[in-house]
């Protein structure tokens, strides 16, 4: 387990020095911002002495050695467009909405799905099974971004039951939670529906009734929690995407998150911000898929081995 997880923290290194190569390049490869941080009426030498002062007019060499020193020290930058503000302090900032919106989203769409393969498996009913999978697929077939707008017309402006729009509370969680859990909802179905069914031929299954459990028991206690591997996989990367941004739901609803503030700041070439956010996303993602491989490999020894 040891050389284990010591390649995977490697392998995260890795990554993360890759994300920050990448932030810092396209940061770059869209020009200097001068232009758009100044006025129309700004001259020529206004422009460049601008360039100038944030490091633009170095060479690229020197300017990527001077962000990675940058880093090292916890230096973000600061944002160009919010003077006095540092580009960290933004992001962290609008985490916390992104996520409440990710882990509430994440869980209750997990939960439904474990709760109706099991029901599936204990009833044994192909009717429930086309019920949950069909209706699971006519709501993953509509993009986020439609799915939403028709909820938040149907409860928000028919209806008057939700707010729509900005986060006041539990109940401006409703309509956003609704589209994200709905949409992971068919997908963890489906792998726990097919690895349900692969375990129900295991031997340790015919041992258990063997031993007098029941059904409902064997499926919930003995069948459920080996068939919950390979989704902890799928459902570990949808996590840790959901908790970088869910940049279309936050912008249908106007939520406050990294989303959000990574779309304005992308629109406006505020690049301390847009680097500073994907390094924070592209940590947690690195995070996340480390602490799930680990669990993975903790619950199954064969993975160490992989």
């Amino acid at each position: 387990m040891t050389s284990y997880l010591i390649r995977r923290i490697i392998q995260a290194i890795l990554t993360l020095y890759i994300a920050v190569t990448v932030a810092f390049l396209l940061g770059r490869a869209t020009g200097k911002p001068a232009a758009l941080i100044l006025t129309e009426g700004a001259t020529p030498q206004q422009i460049h002495d601008l360039n100038e002062a944030l490091g633009f007019n170095d060479p690229l060499a020197r300017q990527y050695v001077n962000y990675l020193v940058g880093l090292f020290r916890g230096d973000f930058g600061l944002s160009y467009r919010n003077p006095g503000r540092g580009a960290i302090e933004i992001i962290l900032d609008r985490l916390p909405a992104t996520m409440t919106l990710a882990l509430t989203s994440f869980l209750i769409g997990l939960l439904l799905a474990v709760v109706a393969a099991v029901l599936i498996h204990i009833t044994g009913s192909r009717t429930l099974r086309a019920l949950f999978v069909w209706s699971g697929s006519l709501r993953q077939s509509l993009p986020d971004f439609f799915f939403g707008v028709v909820i938040v017309l149907i409860f928000s402006v028919a209806l008057g039951w939700l707010p729509s729009l900005g986060y006041s509370g539990t109940a401006s969680l409703v309509l956003p939670v609704a589209t994200i859990a709905t949409a992971q909802f068919v997908l963890y179905v489906r792998l726990l529906d097919s690895a349900l069914s692969e375990q129900s031929t295991e031997d340790y299954v015919r041992t258990a009734y063997a031993r007098g459990k029941g059904h409902a028991m064997v499926v919930a206690t003995e069948m459920l929690p080996n068939a919950f591997l390979p989704v902890l996989t799928v459902a570990g990367l949808n996590l840790a995407s959901l908790l970088g941004g869910t940049i279309i739901v936050e912008q249908v609803f106007a939520w406050p998150g990294v989303g959000g503030a990574l779309i304005g700041a992308v629109s406006q070439r505020d690049f301390a911000v847009v680097q500073a956010g994907l390094l924070v996303v592209a940590f947690i993602f690195v995070v996340v898929n480390v602490l799930v491989d680990v669990l993975s490999a903790v619950i199954d020894p064969r993975v160490k081995l992989s």
